[in-house]
C-alpha cells in the first residue's frame, strides 16, 4: 500500500472495510494498536457508552475541557457527512492531510497483518494514533455499540460515563436492558470511578453489581446528584459535593440534555484533580456547545416566506419517544410535515407510530447508504391510515424540496429518522460539510 495515500484514497479504503460488517471483540484491536507502539497508553482518557446522549455529552465535555484549556480530543461516531467528522481536538476536525497520512500509516500496517478490521475498529484506531500523536491532555472516546467488546474498550479510562440506556442493537447486545446494561457496563475499570444517568430503573443493579465486583465508586443522577431545567434555558446542578449551582447555560435542546448536561458536570467533578475546571470556563463551555442535529432548529427561507426545519438524529425507540415529547412540548398547535427515514435494521416501537400520528403528512426517503431501508417497502408497511398521507422519493434534496414547498409559516418540517439522514438535509439546507 503506498505511503502517499490522497485523502479520496484514505477515504476510499475506509469505505471498504465497511465489507468487514460488526464484528465484537478487542483481540484485532490489541493486536494493531501494540503494532503501532499502544498510543492509547500515552493518553488520559474519558471513556463514555449507552444508548442515547453518547455524542451530547462528548460534544459538551469538549467543549468544556477546551474552554478550561486542555487540548482536548474527542472520538464520536456516526458522522454526518465526512469521516473526518468523528475526530476532533478542540472544535477543528482531522485536517485532510493527517486523514491521508495516518490511513496510509495504518493500511500500511494491515497489509502486512492477518487482521481485516472493520470500519469502526480503523476508524478507532485512526483516533489513539492522532491523539496520541498531537499530544492531547485529554481525549474523549465514545463507543460505537455496546461497551464490553466495542473496540474503544482497549483504553484504560479517567472515569467511565454511562448515558441513559434504553432498546437498540438487540441482535448483539441482548433482547433486555438488563442484558443491554451488562454490556455497557463492560467499560467499568477497576477502581476507576463510573458516572451513571440511571433512568431505565431494571438497569441499576447491573451497573451497581458490576461497579462494586471492581471497585468502582459509582455515582448515579437522582442519588448522588441531579438538575433541573428552568424556564430560561437555563439549569441548575445539584453537585455530588459542595454547593449547587444555579443559572447555568443549557447547552442543546431536550428535557433529556438536562440529564446529559448533569453527567458532564458529575465527571468533572470526579476529574476535577486531573482536569480543574473554573467557573468562568465551565459557563463559557458551556455556551460553546454545538451537536449538529440533534433537535436542531433551522430557518429556511423559501420564496417569500420562512419555513422552520427541525433536524434530529432519532434512530431508537428512545430517540423517537424524545422527539415526539420535543413536538408535543414546544411545537404544540404546530402542523408536523415529516421527513423520514431510516436504517433497515432498526425498530423504533411504539413511539415511531406516535409520530407518525402527529404528523399531517410523511414523506419516507433515504440516502445513497445500501443499509437504509427501501422507502417505498416502508410506504406498503405502514397501517392504512398511515399510508394514506404518506409519499415516498428516491432522495433526501427532493424530500426537502417538496415538503417545504408546501410548509406555511407556522408549520414545523422535521426531518428524523437516522443522523445520516438528518446531517444529508443540513448539508443540503446549508450547504457545505454537515459539521
Amino acid at each position: 500500500m503506498s505511503a502517499t495515500m490522497s485523502t479520496r484514497q484514505a477515504e476510499n479504503w475506509l469505505d471498504q472495510r465497511q465489507m468487514f460488517t460488526i464484528k465484537l471483540g478487542l483481540d484485532t484491536t490489541r493486536a494493531l494498536l501494540a503494532d503501532l507502539g499502544n498510543p492509547q497508553e500515552r493518553l488520559r482518557i474519558i471513556h463514555i457508552a449507552g444508548t442515547n446522549g453518547k455524542g451530547s455529552v462528548g460534544a459538551t465535555l469538549l467543549a468544556i475541557l477546551s474552554a478550561a484549556g486542555f487540548r482536548t480530543g474527542f472520538y464520536s461516531s456516526p458522522h454526518l457527512i465526512n469521516v473526518r467528522e468523528r475526530f476532533r481536538i478542540n472544535h477543528t476536525i482531522m485536517d485532510q492531510a493527517d486523514f491521508a497520512a495516518l490511513t496510509s500509516r495504518l493500511a500500511a500496517l494491515i497489509d502486512t497483518r492477518n487482521h481485516q478490521p472493520t470500519y469502526f475498529e480503523c476508524t478507532t484506531l485512526l483516533a489513539l494514533m492522532w491523539f496520541a500523536e498531537q499530544g492531547v491532555d485529554a481525549a474523549i472516546l465514545e463507543t460505537g455499540m455496546g461497551g464490553r467488546l466495542d473496540a474503544t474498550n482497549v483504553a484504560s479510562p479517567q472515569i467511565a460515563v454511562i448515558t441513559d440506556i434504553s432498546r437498540d442493537h438487540e441482535q448483539h447486545l441482548g433482547p433486555t436492558l438488563a442484558a443491554i446494561a451488562g454490556e455497557k457496563a463492560g467499560i467499568v475499570k477497576p477502581a476507576i470511578p463510573t458516572v451513571f444517568s440511571g433512568r431505565a430503573p431494571e438497569t441499576i443493579p447491573v451497573i451497581e453489581a458490576r461497579c462494586r465486583q471492581l471497585h468502582s465508586p459509582l455515582f448515579i443522577f437522582g442519588r448522588d446528584f441531579s438538575a433541573h431545567a428552568s424556564a430560561d434555558n437555563t439549569f441548575a446542578y445539584r453537585a455530588i459535593a459542595g454547593a449547587p449551582l444555579t443559572a447555568l447555560p443549557l447547552p442543546l435542546q431536550g428535557g433529556h440534555q438536562v440529564v446529559n448536561a448533569a453527567l458532564v458536570l458529575a465527571a468533572l467533578e470526579v476529574l476535577a484533580p486531573v482536569f480543574p475546571v473554573a467557573p468562568g470556563a465551565l459557563t463559557t463551555g458551556l455556551r460553546q456547545v454545538r451537536w449538529p442535529c440533534r433537535l436542531e432548529l433551522i430557518p429556511v427561507r423559501d420564496r417569500e416566506r420562512t419555513v422552520r426545519v427541525l433536524l434530529d438524529g432519532a434512530h431508537n425507540e428512545a430517540g423517537v419517544a424524545a422527539l415526539v415529547h420535543e413536538v408535543h412540548t414546544n411545537y404544540a398547535g404546530c402542523r408536523l410535515l415529516l421527513i423520514w427515514g431510516n436504517m433497515a435494521d432498526k425498530d423504533m416501537g411504539a413511539p415511531w407510530y406516535d409520530l407518525l400520528t402527529l404528523a399531517v403528512t410523511i414523506m419516507l426517503t433515504r440516502t445513497d447508504s445500501p443499509r437504509f431501508a427501501d422507502p417505498e417497502t416502508l410506504l406498503a408497511q405502514l397501517p392504512s391510515k398511515m399510508r394514506a398521507k404518506a409519499r415516498w422519493c428516491p432522495s433526501v434534496e427532493q424530500a426537502l424540496a417538496m415538503v417545504v414547498e408546501q410548509a406555511g409559516p407556522d408549520d414545523l418540517v422535521c426531518v428524523a429518522g437516522s443522523l445520516y439522514l438528518a446531517g444529508r438535509a443540513r448539508q443540503v439546507l446549508l450547504g457545505g460539510a454537515a459539521a
